[in-house]
């Protein structure tokens, strides 16, 4: 047998955490938080609103890649940066082992950027998300939307989570990077397609891969660009590709001054109180 990738060994660990989560908290029991949920907003229209090109910006404590990169960040206060600088979509990590986030953080985000009321960014449950149950976990704790990795799904349960995904009234951001994977987005009717330039199987970065798969996307289909994402050039870059939007994680978890890094990403010096 091939040797497990990184990707292998975090999927089968959050088997094993949504085996746990489902014996502490049951599916029935999970659900009825739900009706205390705070309310979504459609993540597509909230990337597309900020044409020409969104800012989906992540809040990550560390990476297997890296290691830490800002473990003692506060999410919320992280989160409010990048929304007042105009921040489309925050990012939130959740995957506890080598992320070192948490659905805490995700609630805490989400209720910190509610005060900015109707044009405020969307949240993104970023995790490895392999079954029902952590997809109403993520509208529980405020989501507005959730990745989908296609290198870790099959047909049958990428279709099943999308589809399920919006019955909970989130439109799931669907991640591909590949050809094979991007071919299976299209066939599953993604509307909302991320190009992740970083394998996950290996984390090496190649910035080519979205100028490689853009062409893939279909007319209508919002495309992002994630990963390897430092500075203005490189929004450009992706923009002139035709993504819609930008995942950037590292580079603002690493800038002295995230709202600075914001608006450098988005060509702005935009800083108001409210959201972009």
């Amino acid at each position: 047998m091939p040797e497990a990738t990184i990707l292998d060994t975090i999927v089968a660990r959050r088997r094993e955490d949504v085996r746990e989560a489902k014996s502490a908290v049951p599916f029935v029991a999970l659900r009825e938080k739900l009706r205390s949920a705070p309310p979504a907003i459609d993540f597509g229209a909230r990337l597309r609103a900020a044409a020409p090109v969104a800012l989906i910006a992540e809040i990550k404590r560390a990476s297997p890649s890296k290691g830490d990169i800002a473990p003692a960040i506060v999410a919320p206060r992280q989160a409010m940066k990048y929304a007042r600088a105009g921040a489309a979509g925050i990012s939130v990590l959740t995957e506890p082992a080598w992320f070192k986030g948490t659905l805490d953080d995700m609630l805490q985000v989400r209720q910190a950027v509610g005060q900015l009321g109707p044009q405020r960014p969307a949240v993104l449950r970023k995790d490895f998300i392999i079954d029902e149950y952590q997809v109403v976990e993520a509208r529980a704790y405020g989501a507005d939307a959730i990745l989908l990795i296609v290198a870790c799904l099959d047909d049958a349960t990428l279709k099943g989570l999308l589809g399920f995904s919006r019955d909970c009234g989130m439109e799931p951001l669907v991640e591909v990077s590949n050809a094979a994977e991007m071919e299976r987005a299209v066939a599953v009717g993604a509307s909302v397609i991320g190009i992740n330039n970083r394998d996950l199987r290996s984390f090496n970065v190649d910035l080519g891969t979205t100028d490689r798969l853009a062409g893939m996307v279909p007319e209508g289909t919002l495309l992002a660009a994630l990963s390897g994402i430092h500075g203005r050039a490189d929004v450009e870059r992706f923009q002139a590709a035709g993504a819609g939007a930008v995942l950037v994680g590292e580079a603002l978890m690493e800038a002295e001054d995230p709202a600075a890094k914001v608006r450098e990403l988005l060509g702005s010096i935009h800083d108001s109180g409210g959201a972009r």
